[in-house]
């Protein structure tokens, strides 16, 4: 069977974290990263793009193409440096501070979609301006089989407009709960999940941090539990670490029904309960086929359950 053809969107970048387990300066970072990584280990093949300065690490640059996904839609650029972000989490590890943000290379990024990949089967839309996921998506030039957005609440507060242009264009979006009341304007999830759908995407994933994720489309909902980890050390990238697990394991099977992704959301979750566990992407660079199988498994055992009547 061909390989289905799978473009990735995000930045690449640099963070500096502090958790109560401790800090980690200038690692690398970045949406694109953590979705292509996560993604590789289902799907070969995956075009990256992005923009980096000329400080990014050419050993994850070597890392990555030795995974399987093509960089060269990812633009480097001499004399300048790459986005960075310092964030500082609170002791529940759910909310965090933000100590300093440079967009360097990101101030002005124009992605471009690689000739030979605009027809591409699968497009994963990593968190940008939404005027920057709308140009990657007028770049392409058959409607993708499935195209996955991510978004964040500070685009809901300053392009609210522009996004929800992006919205119609969507098939699958995928926010957290506080960003799923904030773009509905209603508490309650189920409520806003139902005028989520409305603004143009099909299936809507709620992403509810340790509390798992809910997948929604007009008919059905389905929640996919996380898993309880005994110690959380950096939640930096968990949710794009789920996505890549998403689009890499729906673009490995070809198969984009409602069914097969409550299994690819229990692929994304298993991806993501490994990212927590160290700082940085340095979990995710070790993983083995056993280790995600196994993962699977447990994520598998949680939710099975007979019932006699």
């Amino acid at each position: 069977m061909k390989t289905p053809k799978t473009v990735v969107v995000g930045t690449m970048a640099f963070d500096s974290l502090e958790t109560p387990f401790g800090k980690a300066e200038r690692i690398v970072g970045g949406a694109a990263t953590y979705i292509g990584l996560s993604a590789s280990y289902y799907a070969d093949g995956i075009q990256m793009v992005s923009v980096i300065g000329e400080d990014f690490p050419q050993e994850m640059m070597t890392d990555l193409e030795g995974r399987g996904l093509r960089l060269d839609g990812v633009e480097q650029r001499e004399g300048e440096k790459s986005f960075f972000w310092s964030g500082r989490y609170h002791n529940d590890m759910n909310t965090r501070d933000t100590l300093d943000t440079q967009l360097n290379v990101l101030e002005n990024f124009q992605p471009v979609v690689p000739d030979g990949d605009r027809d591409a089967d699968f497009l994963m839309l990593g968190n940008l301006t939404p005027a920057v996921q709308m140009s990657v998506l007028e770049q392409m030039t058959n409607r993708p089989k499935l195209v996955v957005m991510d978004t964040m609440n500070f685009w809901m507060e300053v392009a609210m407009e522009e996004l929800k242009a992006v919205l119609k264009k969507v098939d699958v979006l995928t926010i957290n709960d506080e960003e799923a009341r904030i773009l509905s304007g209603e508490y309650s999830l189920v409520k806003a999940a139902r005028k989520i759908l409305t603004m143009g995407p099909k299936v809507l994933i709620i992403k509810k941090g340790e509390h798992g994720a809910l997948l929604f489309n007009n008919k059905e909902v389905f929640f996919a539990p996380a898993l309880p980890l005994e110690e959380v050390f950096d939640p930096t990238g968990a949710g794009d670490t789920f996505a890549g697990g998403f689009i890499g394991y729906l673009a490995a099977s070809g198969d984009i029904s409602f069914e097969n992704m409550k299994r690819a959301i229990i692929y994304g979750s298993a991806m993501a309960s490994f990212c927590v566990e160290k700082f940085g992407t340095e979990r995710l660079q070790k993983l083995t086929k056993e280790e995600i199988d196994a993962r699977v498994q447990q994520f598998i055992d949680l939710t099975q359950i007979e019932i006699a009547f």
